[in-house]
């Protein structure tokens, strides 16, 4: 039995990080001790641990007079991750190209659909977990095993940012589904690998973009120096 499942401190960093990542704790969420052991059943012991595990992982901060807190959107962190993934998955995607068969189009196109009804009443964590969705069926199939590796990392480390970009710039969501719609129309008429690669990684750099333009209209105004 491994420590994850065998220990309470195991059990109590399983369910709260899987809180975290459903975005049920979403970022600044306060973690209070007391009554997160109440929600779980275990005593405050194996969830401070459980709690300490979680903040050297990035997942939990702690702030003065606060006490732990989910952590939100890394800036620096975002950035880098989001310009590494639209290189390697840019490339995975082209490199699938001549693997997907009509069966994942179709797929890949009923997944779209529920992201474009999703819009309606928008849920900015379901969406993100349909995006993750669709973009799996045309990047999976890639043949190299190291650059898919990349890929899951890249999508991995944005989970462990634990916060959908839709939600802080939720236009960019139907944008996203046009684009969606031209990466399909690419493949069905059998462009280029250099075409599909080009669009899909001008498609992952767009979604930086909105964020980084969301980032620098929300920053505080910067006081004017007198000497």
């Amino acid at each position: 039995m491994s420590n994850e499942t065998g220990s309470k401190s195991g059990r109590a960093y399983l369910a709260i990080r899987d809180r975290i990542l459903d975005g049920e704790y979403s970022p600044s969420y306060r973690l209070v001790l007391a009554k997160l052991a109440e929600d779980l059943g275990f005593s405050v012991v194996p969830v401070r641990e459980a709690i300490r595990r979680l903040e050297a992982e990035g997942f939990v901060t702690f702030e003065h007079n606060v006490g732990a807190t989910v952590s939100g959107i890394e800036p620096t962190e975002y950035l880098f991750t989001m310009q590494t993934l639209a290189l390697v998955e840019g490339a995975a995607t082209a490199l699938s190209a001549p693997l997907i068969t009509a069966a994942d189009l179709a797929r890949a196109r009923a997944i779209n659909a529920s992201m474009r009804a999703c819009l309606e009443n928008f849920d900015p964590l379901r969406f993100t977990a349909l995006n993750l969705e669709f973009h799996s069926v045309l990047f999976e199939n890639c043949p190299n095993p190291h650059i898919l590796d990349l890929v899951h990392r890249g999508w991995n480390r944005l989970k462990a940012l634990r916060s959908s970009t839709f939600s802080y710039v939720p236009g960019r969501a139907s944008e996203s589904v046009a684009e969606h719609e031209e990466l399909l129309r690419l493949f069905e008429n059998g462009a280029t690998t250099e075409d599909i690669e080009r669009a899909a990684r001008a498609h992952r750099t767009a979604t930086l973009d909105a964020y980084l333009a969301h980032s620098r209209h929300n920053a505080p105004a910067t006081a004017t120096q007198h000497p």
